[in-house]
């Protein structure tokens, strides 16, 4: 958390990306940083005086850390969201010609955290534990907000504390496949949450049929973006229940998702 200089709290979401940071199973082999150009590699003060240069080379999954998924992401039956059949038209080699990440333009939203954790009186949430839509009512009105259409909405279970334990972070909570449908039906723009998979991973919906029952509602049925591994430890004990949430994903064209360093700006 840092003060702007017209005094507004704001709030950094991103967990911080490592070769040890825990990544979901489908998207290994995750992340690495490799040290390319070294400052020693091209330093003669004779010739080129003191000035020496270092750069890197970044290798990642588009769904590894702090990230947002787009529409192209999932499809109900091969078919994207808004009915876009998948075909070779728009599911090439090179990536989606349609409903790729760069299409999500810049979001500037009203955010709204609701705390399920402390909701429930616990530092986290159980491993497994599906949150439910009474969950998300009792946030509501225990912190007096609502979900409004447009807004962006972040969920926090407590899991973001167990980041540097990738087993016990990939155990975690997630959230149920009727708190998804309750949270889509008040068109949000976004949601958002504190674990690897939004949904509880490995569980099948016995109604829809599927695992991550929560990605197939939210971008394929109704166009609403997951936003996944946040770091909403310090926003939740600082209070801020109500903010103005910054989300920038990369231009990165055909691609499913990217990585983002979210913010909550308390005031605006």
């Amino acid at each position: 958390m840092r003060d702007s200089a017209g005094g507004a709290r704001v709030f950094d979401l991103e967990q911080p990306r490592t070769a040890e940071m825990p990544v979901y199973p489908s998207h290994r082999p995750g992340y690495s940083y490799l040290l390319h150009r070294h400052h020693e590699d091209e330093y003669d003060p004779e010739e080129g005086g003191p000035r020496t240069s270092a750069s890197g080379v970044i290798i990642c999954m588009e769904h590894t850390g702090t990230h947002i998924d787009a529409l192209c992401h999932q499809s109900d039956a091969l078919r994207l969201y808004g009915g876009i059949p998948v075909d070779g038209r728009v599911q090439t080699s090179r990536g989606f010609t349609r409903l790729g990440v760069e299409e999500i333009p810049p979001i500037v939203a009203r955010g709204v955290l609701l705390d399920v954790a402390s909701a429930r009186g616990v530092d986290c949430l159980e491993p497994g534990y599906a949150v439910t839509v009474s969950d998300l009512e009792e946030c509501c009105a225990r912190q007096g907000v609502a979900v409004e259409p447009g807004s962006v909405v972040l969920v926090r279970t407590g899991n973001a504390r167990h980041w540097n334990d990738p087993d016990r972070y990939l155990a975690g909570p997630g959230i149920s496949a009727d708190a998804s449908r309750w949270l889509a039906g008040a068109r949000p723009l976004a949601v958002g949450a504190d674990n690897m998979a939004w949904d509880v991973p490995g569980v099948k919906d016995p109604e829809l049929g599927c695992t991550l029952p929560g990605h197939l509602l939210l971008l394929a049925r109704y166009g609403i973006y997951i936003i996944e591994n946040l770091m909403l430890e310090e926003l939740a004990a600082a209070g801020v229940h109500r903010f103005r949430f910054v989300c920038t994903p990369l231009k990165l064209v055909g691609a499913t998702g990217s990585p983002v360093r979210p913010v909550a700006v308390e005031s605006w």
